[in-house]
């Protein structure tokens, strides 16, 4: 069976891979909403091929009922192969392979996005990886390195030819990292190059922008980033709304309070307090962002590192919310 009989009729909305945020309980909780998949982290293929510990925990989560997909990241075919034999074996879905990840200390390496620099290793690796496993693999891309470099088409074939499954696509350059907009007509033309699916990314913020994102880009489907941050329900909104044309409306603030305590628990439960606590106060400015009285709110929530204290200040806050909701 391939990747795309796999996944479900209709418009795709899969959650991105996102350092540092798409962890186990957060994919868990995207998919509670019902996305079509979430994509893990990228994770360092000469970590995994290490045993590194840390590596290991955003893994495969057992609690997914989606397709399991985990992103490698690197420039090593052999190194690359291994880790994709590694995930296979602890039961992913799907091997994806980043080739789009514009951060600096990842292109130092010559990996990410420097990749779409040296078409050769990367349909290289691409082919490494593919020969390895038996589980479908895809790919994660920008545009190009800079507007100079737009070489997105001439490598998805490429890759197709390598045995990719599916394509994702940045709709921003490597210079551009995250700035400015992307520009979602520049993949319209994969339709008539490749036959393998194809996802549009980048600053698909509503239903709106993914009824747009589809229209320009004639993508299979679209892939959801940042602005899933704090809205863990937001690829299941635009799954409504390109599918069924239904308009869900966001959780009363209410159920974002249990949504955020559930996801809080998950992370102390999976990380430990210590840890947990750390790591989650990102998620507490992302979910209290436009609230009033966030500024303060994610001030005292960042220093905080008492347990109990965290607790009965988010209950506190919301409490507020409530009150003057209702």
């Amino acid at each position: 069976m391939t990747l795309e009989e796999r996944l479900p009729k209709g418009a795709w909305v899969f959650l991105a891979p996102m350092a540092g945020v798409t962890d186990a309980p957060f994919r868990d909780l995207v998919g509670s909403f019902r996305a079509t998949a979430m994509v893990s982290e990228m994770i360092s293929s000469e970590a995994l091929v290490r045993l590194n510990r840390r590596t290991y925990r955003r893994l495969v989560s057992k609690k997914e009922n989606s397709l399991k997909i985990i992103q490698l990241v690197g420039s090593n075919p052999k190194s690359m192969a291994e880790s994709a034999i590694i995930n296979e074996d602890l039961g992913a879905d799907v091997v994806d392979i980043n080739m789009g990840c514009p951060a600096r200390k990842v292109t130092l390496n010559n990996s990410g996005a420097a990749l779409m620099k040296n078409e050769d290793l990367a349909v290289k690796i691409a082919e490494s990886v593919v020969k390895s496993v038996k589980i479908p693999v895809t790919l994660k891309m920008r545009l190009g390195w800079d507007s100079t470099n737009i070489n997105c088409l001439s490598l998805a074939k490429k890759f197709e030819d390598a045995g990719i499954s599916m394509l994702a696509i940045h709709c921003r350059t490597r210079a551009q990292m995250y700035s400015g907009k992307a520009d979602w007509s520049v993949i319209r033309e994969l339709r008539n190059i490749v036959k393998i699916p194809y996802l549009c990314n980048g600053d698909i913020k509503s239903p709106e922008d993914g009824v747009r994102a589809l229209e320009e880009s004639c993508a299979r489907g679209i892939m959801i980033g940042r602005a899933a941050l704090g809205k863990p329900w937001l690829p299941n909104q635009i799954i409504q709304f390109l599918n069924e044309k239904k308009i869900i409306p966001h959780p009363s603030i209410d159920q974002q309070f249990q949504i955020i305590m559930a996801h809080f628990q998950a992370v102390l439960d999976f990380y430990g307090e210590s840890h947990g606590i750390r790591l989650f106060r990102k998620h507490f400015a992302w979910y209290s962002s436009g609230l009033v009285g966030s500024s303060s709110f994610r001030e005292v929530i960042s220093r905080a590192e008492d347990l109990s204290f965290i607790k009965s200040h988010v209950e506190e806050f919301y409490k507020k919310q409530i009150q003057k909701f209702y």
